[in-house]
């Protein structure tokens, strides 16, 4: 019988965030593997918890997820920690997870704390629907791209960022979206918690003038939908209503059909469409009129 890959959520930053189910089963298995070794010996320390550690994380996240499922196929219990919050959300934990998957290895997740959704409920933003981000890719094209599809997200958007970075992602975040509401949440849960309801302007200016400490969540109000109906309906300006319907009627539209449709694109009632289109085809006994046009 093999193993199982346990998941346990650690504390963001106050220790007594752990669950009782998670440091008995940090107590309960027969390795733990952390990100960073050297900051996880305090959480056990403080738990008074002695399984043995291994290192998993970014730098040998493939190689080691095989020795780690080869050692739970044997039979061993392995529990995955991050540094802080859920195993698997920015850190090389889904990796192991896929492995065990395929593997036909147990996974569970012991849930608890979890920065991005921490934040998320501090933020004051719409939490209904969002996505999260994480950290912007380092790459220069990769994040250029990034962002301009961040630009055009709907739904309330979480990223991660550190100190020495933060000036810089605020200054691209307000070039690729313009200002925008934003929550920034740095040292959740612990004693100097800052949470700073503002606009990306605002951030700036202020972190212009005051040096950033700590891990930064970011959370971003998502564009309205009625600033994406303007820019559509914006879009339409530089073409001719006759251009517009000649797109659609060469599509194989009706003529009916295509007024409506170009009605809905740019905003306006089918009269005025009809109107236009009239002006110049009051001779043409066939042209349809729209319900409602006398």
């Amino acid at each position: 019988m093999p193993g199982t890959l346990y998941l346990c959520a650690t504390p963001i930053g106050n220790l007594q965030d752990i669950t009782s189910r998670v440091v008995e089963t940090l107590r309960m298995v027969d390795v733990i593997a952390a990100e960073d070794t050297r900051n996880s010996i305090k959480l056990l320390n403080h738990f008074d918890i002695h399984t043995p550690m291994t290192s998993y994380h970014e730098y040998n996240k493939v190689e080691k997820a095989r020795q780690l499922a080869g050692q739970m196929q044997a039979g061993k219990n392995i529990a995955l920690i991050t540094d802080a919050g859920t195993p698997g959300i920015s850190d090389p934990g889904e990796v192991l997870v896929k492995l065990c998957q395929e593997n036909g290895i147990p996974v569970t997740s012991l849930p608890g704390p979890s920065a991005c959704i921490t934040a998320l409920t501090l933020s004051g933003l719409s939490t209904r629907r969002f996505c999260f981000e994480g950290f912007l890719p380092a790459e220069k094209k990769e994040r250029r791209e990034i962002l301009e599809e961040l630009a055009e997200e709907s739904r309330t958007i979480i990223l991660y960022e550190a100190p020495h970075h933060l000036l810089e992602t605020l200054g691209e975040l307000r070039g690729a979206m313009g200002d925008r509401r934003v929550t920034i949440c740095r040292e959740l849960t612990k004693k100097f918690e800052t949470v700073m309801p503002t606009t990306l302007e605002g951030a700036l200016a202020y972190y212009e003038g005051e040096m950033p400490r700590g891990e930064f969540v970011l959370v971003l109000e998502g564009k309205s939908r009625e600033e994406k109906r303007k820019e559509e309906i914006a879009s339409w300006e530089e073409v001719s209503i006759e251009e517009h319907m000649s797109r659609y009627e060469s599509q194989g539209m009706d003529r009916k059909t295509a007024m409506k449709q170009v009605a809905k694109d740019r905003g306006l009632p089918r009269r005025e469409i009809y109107a236009c289109l009239h002006k110049k085809e009051e001779k043409n006994e066939d042209f349809p009129k729209p319900e409602g046009v006398g």
